[in-house]
């Protein structure tokens, strides 16, 4: 199986922006901050080397991170 990227977490916070949570449904979710939230998309962003939210969700998507 191939590392993962993103750590579970970041990636369950794309999940749930793919399916078009906002970020304070995602924090309530995760029982998280917004704050938080923020930072695993920012934190994510960076490792991609992508600027914006849909860069990266087109990003992990062809990198099979993760899926429609």
């Amino acid at each position: 199986m191939k590392k993962s990227i993103l750590t579970k977490r970041e990636k369950q916070v794309f999940e749930m922006l793919i399916i078009n949570k906002t970020t304070k449904e995602i924090a309530e979710n995760l029982n998280i901050s917004e704050k938080t939230v923020r930072n695993h998309i920012s934190n994510s962003m960076q490792k991609l080397g992508v600027k914006g939210r849909a860069s990266a969700v087109v990003e992990l998507l062809r990198l099979g991170e993760i899926s429609l």
